[in-house]
């Protein structure tokens, strides 16, 4: 897979993750609101300058964070958040996601 294809893959995840979370939290019927488009631009900002693209999964799987602390701890918890709720918005989605993280993560620790 091509570092282009996988970087809008993650994007557009993240971005299904953001606006569920802030849909469901913040109660935004349409976009997101200020706070949660901050934090999509910013890993959309992230996901953009990865140098790791190529050899990496997601950023949840990387030995290098390059998110601030206080976006990587927001960003955790719009995972937690989203990722069981994403089974039924976007099923495909979430299972593939799963997938290739437990693969990675697999892989990782056998490497190590």
């Amino acid at each position: 897979m091509s570092s282009q294809k996988k970087r809008e893959e993650e994007t557009q995840i993240i971005a299904h993750m953001i606006e569920l979370y802030c849909r469901i939290n913040k109660h935004q019927k349409e976009g997101l609101c200020r706070e949660c488009g901050e934090l999509l631009a910013y890993a959309e900002e992230r996901i953009a300058k990865c140098p790791f693209i190529e050899t990496k999964t997601f950023c949840s799987n990387c030995k290098i964070h390059c998110y601030r602390s206080e976006m990587r701890e927001q960003i955790r918890q719009v995972m937690r958040f989203s990722g069981p709720r994403m089974l039924f918005t976007h099923p495909i989605m979430a299972v593939r996601h799963v997938i290739l993280s437990k693969r990675e993560k697999r892989k990782n620790k056998n490497a190590g």
